[in-house]
């Protein structure tokens, strides 16, 4: 029997891998998100959370590159 689901591949470093993960398991935005952990650089995910995934993930990177920028100033 083949099972077919629609999603999204995304591909990443290690780090970024385990903070998706993080999200999924804490059911950050509404609800598990993460269909498949293909290996140590790619997840399969849903595609109705890209958005919100992408916007979470500029939201911490630029609370990141923020705060080093002003702590070297």
């Amino acid at each position: 029997m083949v099972n077919v689901m629609k999603g999204i591949l995304i591909k990443c470093d290690p780090v970024m891998k385990q903070f998706l993960l993080h999200l999924d398991e804490t059911m950050k935005l509404g609800s598990k998100f993460v269909l498949v952990d293909l290996d140590e650089c790619h997840l399969f995910v849903q595609p109705e959370v890209y958005n919100s995934l992408k916007n979470l993930i500029d939201e911490q990177y630029e609370k990141v590159y923020y705060n080093q920028k002003s702590s070297l100033e």
